[in-house]
């Protein structure tokens, strides 16, 4: 049987996850860091599209935004991992005990992105399943969640100013200190 080689960097706490608005880069940036440290990347996202059989976005359309949230709630404040990376999906952060709960699993990265970055990733929010009422821009919850994911974070780093290589890196230094 081959053996595995050894590639984890030593790092304090159980988990790491990533918070930010739709775009921010937060699995992207959860594979480059599991990559990079050996450790599990988990996106809530699909944790949820897997439990419901459906894309997130169908999701989002049959149970309606109030229930979407809470069953986000539900799935992200059950979860127990253990060396695991964790990219949220956006809206996580209207949960206090979802939060809370991620919390207790090891410290949390808000990557903050700029406005103009986010519209121009998100092209067609109609297929994202995106938290929002149908009356809310994508300027609207940047604005109302910014306060939240600083409220939540033990580290932010502004996502668009470097590679994600480089943000990666400098997570991974955060981590170790």
């Amino acid at each position: 049987m081959p053996q595995l080689k050894e590639r984890c960097i030593p790092i304090k706490g159980s988990c790491v996850t990533l918070i930010g608005m739709p775009g921010s880069g937060k699995s992207t940036m959860g594979r480059l860091i599991s990559g990079k440290i050996g450790w599990a990347w988990v996106d809530t996202d699909y944790l949820l599209e897997s439990w419901w059989g459906m894309p997130l976005q169908v999701i989002r359309d049959r149970l309606g935004l109030d229930d979407f949230l809470k069953t986000e709630e539900k799935i992200v404040s059950s979860i127990k991992f253990y060396r695991t990376i964790i990219s949220t999906g956006g809206s996580v952060v209207y949960s206090p005990p979802a939060m809370d709960h991620l919390a207790k699993l090891g410290k949390i990265v808000y990557l903050r992105t700029k406005l103009e970055t986010i519209k121009t990733r998100l092209k067609d929010t109609s297929t994202r399943g995106l938290a929002m009422k149908a009356d809310q821009t994508i300027e609207d919850i940047f604005n109302q969640r910014m306060t939240l994911y600083e409220k939540y974070a033990g580290f932010i780093i502004d996502s668009d100013i470097n590679e994600p290589e480089n943000n990666a890196e400098i997570i991974i230094s955060w981590l170790n200190k």
